[in-house]
């Protein structure tokens, strides 16, 4: 299926989580931060979160420095 992840249109497994989708994408599950159509997705429901097809995702990663 296909989606928009940060505004760049990427395809990803029919009926993905996010946990999966974000497997699929070579995202560190760790130290991200996901909305999908503008809902944040707490960390412990990525799991259970299927994401639709057509989803317009944002996919944030933590940076670290100063």
């Amino acid at each position: 299926m296909l989606i928009n992840v940060n505004g760049t249109e990427r395809e990803v497994p029919d009926g993905a989580t996010v946990t999966e989708m974000l497997a699929a994408l070579g995202v560190p599950a760790r130290g991200v931060a996901v909305a999908v159509d503008g809902m944040v997705v707490a960390k412990t429901d990525h799991e259970h979160t299927v994401v639709p097809d057509g989803a317009d995702v944002e996919v944030l990663t933590a940076v670290q420095g100063g």
